[in-house]
């Protein structure tokens, strides 16, 4: 029987510079998810990448597959490098988990709105991929309604905040107050476009510096503030108090030598670096220069804590939610999965008693098709009856979770075997992960 699981890492786990090394492009997640598929052998699989997660969710018959998912992607780490920080939750403890998630409760900031979006991105291109399977497909979209659920029922999104905004909130708590201060935003993308909405709240000096100079002036005009071309970072880095940055580069866009030159600009006045970007635009190591301070997702953490002790009990409420829409998808579950047990059932009796019709009927002196259509009828109400209570106690053996009961009724009775030729070859070739580098996320 196939075992639904999730298998991943995220910020309660990993740090930043392990998640952003497993990280997949948006536009890499179809291709990625089908191979790794295939490569671990799932019937059916599904791949989240954030900058705050990286979770394959998947369902096999062989129960080494969360085994072979971690081995995937120990591709991009190394060998046994993930052992220490992946976390792997099964059926109904996987289903809960994915409800938590497309909620917004396992969110660094819990009841920011981008992860919905992002679960979303994932089912889509698992659908793309041709992986997603019916299995997936319903625990998903259920997770999409229990996210729903949680937003309109429960006020754990009331006053939503989200990494952009408590980065933004960060800044605050180093100035007290960001009006007139001089705040560089590093990209202009949805992060970018979130942080900016706030500090022109706050009533920044808001500069734009984006690859593309027509997003950043489209941006600046939104927000009222200025924009600038990529080549001018140096320059406006040496006049900056804050730099937020969020781009989509694959490597570091504030670099040592790039800060050694703004150090030496600004007569080592200090700078605030904060980068809410995965993989990481600014350079770690700039940390440790004189009036150099950096500040990373994972630093986040802390605002994030304060915020939800205020939102304790609303998220309280959006669990209970969970809790029950997840023993209603295991019921679902169960009877699904005994659909196959209880069709089988029904054949086996009444194939039984048509081979018997087939001997019968040549006996008899009435007419053939009479006697067929009436023998026929009786056979019918014969299964019924025979089966009423057994398939009764059936059902309720799968209600309660007896899996003893469901698997006495399979070795008492030749059903047949389950069938595998829809199954993936587990022993194909593992390709590499995909590099990444998504951006936003929980």
């Amino acid at each position: 029987m196939s075992r639904l699981f999730v298998l991943g890492v995220s910020h309660k786990t990993s740090p930043v510079a392990l998640r952003e090394r497993l990280a997949v492009k948006p536009e890499a997640l179809p291709e990625t998810v089908k191979s790794l598929a295939e490569a671990a052998g799932l019937d059916e699989a599904l791949l989240v990448s954030t900058c705050n997660r990286v979770e394959v969710y998947g369902l096999a018959a062989h129960d080494d597959a969360p085994e072979r998912v971690r081995a995937f992607l120990e591709r991009t780490t190394g060998p046994g490098s993930l052992a220490a920080h992946t976390y792997e939750r099964q059926d109904a403890d996987a289903v809960r988990h994915a409800f938590r998630v497309a909620s917004s409760l396992d969110s660094m900031v819990v009841g920011e709105p981008q992860i919905l979006g992002q679960v979303k991105d994932a089912y889509e291109a698992a659908s793309a991929a041709g992986v997603l399977g019916s299995l997936l497909d319903r625990a998903f979209t259920k997770a999409f309604a229990v996210a729903k659920r949680v937003r309109s029922e429960t006020g754990v999104a009331a006053g939503t905040v989200s990494i952009s905004s408590i980065a933004c909130d960060l800044a605050e708590q180093i100035f007290g107050d960001l009006r007139g201060r001089r705040v560089l935003l590093v990209g202009a993308g949805k992060m970018g476009e979130s942080a900016a909405k706030h500090l022109a709240k706050e009533g920044a000096r808001l500069f734009v510096l984006n690859r593309s100079r027509e997003r950043a002036l489209e941006l600046a005009a939104a927000c009222g503030g200025e924009p600038r071309s990529l080549s001018e970072l140096a320059s406006e880095l040496a006049l900056c108090d804050v730099a937020i940055c969020s781009t989509s580069s694959e490597r570091f866009v504030v670099t040592m030598e790039l800060m050694k030159e703004v150090v030496r600009a600004r007569k080592y006045r200090p700078i605030f670096l904060v980068d809410i970007a995965v993989p990481r635009d600014v350079d770690p190591r700039i940390g440790e220069m004189e009036g150099c301070f950096v500040y990373d997702v994972d630093d986040l953490q802390k605002v994030a804590n304060e915020n939800l002790a205020g939102r304790r009990r609303e998220a309280e409420a959006a669990e209970q939610i969970v809790e029950t829409e997840t023993r209603a998808f295991e019921e679902w579950r169960r009877q699904q999965d005994l659909k196959p047990l209880i069709v089988g059932l029904r054949e086996h009796v009444r194939g039984v008693l048509a081979a018997e019709l087939e001997r019968t009927l040549p006996r008899l002196k009435g007419d053939p098709t009479q006697d067929r259509a009436a023998l026929e009828r009786m056979i019918d109400a014969a299964t019924n009856k025979l089966l009423h209570g057994p398939l009764t106690a059936l059902k309720a053996a799968g209600e309660r979770g007896d899996a003893a009961a469901i698997d006495a009724v399979r070795a008492l009775f030749p059903l047949g075997a389950e069938t595998s030729s829809s199954r993936r070859d587990p022993e194909a070739q593992r390709p590499e992960l995909t590099p990444a580098r998504g951006k936003v996320g929980a």
